[in-house]
């Protein structure tokens, strides 16, 4: 709860100064890369999931969306 707390200011002041850069659809797909590319490896290395294929299809899924989003 403290560093929630905590880190409020930090990530306030990022997503303003992201906002100036990207639109919101492109912001919230960049969250979800950054988050997926961070739990995977920790699911399956720290908690012992087993690696599934879905985990694959997810992150081929989400590569399309960031083409989609990004491409002028």
């Amino acid at each position: 709860m403290v560093s929630f707390i905590g880190g409020l200011p930090v990530r306030l002041l990022a997503n303003r100064i992201g906002f100036t850069v990207y639109n919101l659809a492109q912001l919230k797909i960049m969250q979800e890369v950054i988050t997926l590319t961070v739990f995977i490896p920790f699911a399956v290395f720290y908690m012992n999931q087993p690696f599934k294929w879905d985990f694959l299809w997810a992150g081929l899924c989400l590569l399309g969306a960031v083409y989609f989003m990004f491409r002028t």
